[in-house]
């Protein structure tokens, strides 16, 4: 479910990475951006996804919240080590919106948002747009 980045077909502003270990979110949610207008990679692991940061900007990552190989906020540090200021959304089935934890992340700037999973399009689409405003 890789997708190969190619660094100069798109705009940073533009391109948005996907990380989830569930193919059927990844798919999903990369077809809502797709079609709203966005770019969308999609990595499958924490290892893929810091691959992925290593070769072309993202302007919003997706993250998350418990992947096989590293756990999400952790990812989440080493992306931003690899892109400072890179914008991400948690999402997750685990946490909700008013965790404490979770609203810790966002006090601490790591994360810009939340989106619970199951998410509507809405939710996905809003938080794209909402990076370019």
């Amino acid at each position: 479910m890789t997708t190969t980045v190619e660094k100069t077909s798109v705009a940073a502003d533009m391109a948005f990475l996907i990380v989830d270990d569930e193919p059927d979110i990844c798919w999903s949610m990369e077809r809502i951006l797709t079609k709203a207008g966005f770019r969308a990679l999609v990595a499958g692991s924490g290892d893929e996804a810091l691959e992925f940061a290593k070769q072309a900007p993202f302007a919003l990552a997706f993250v998350d919240a418990k992947l096989p190989d590293i756990e999400g906020i952790e990812l989440v540090k080493q992306l931003q080590q690899i892109q400072p200021g890179l914008s991400v959304m948690l999402i997750s089935g685990y946490f909700y919106e008013d965790d404490p934890q979770v609203q810790q992340w966002m006090k601490d700037g790591l994360i810009r948002g939340f989106i619970s999973k199951p998410f509507s399009l809405d939710q996905v689409r809003k938080a794209a747009r909402d990076l370019k405003s």
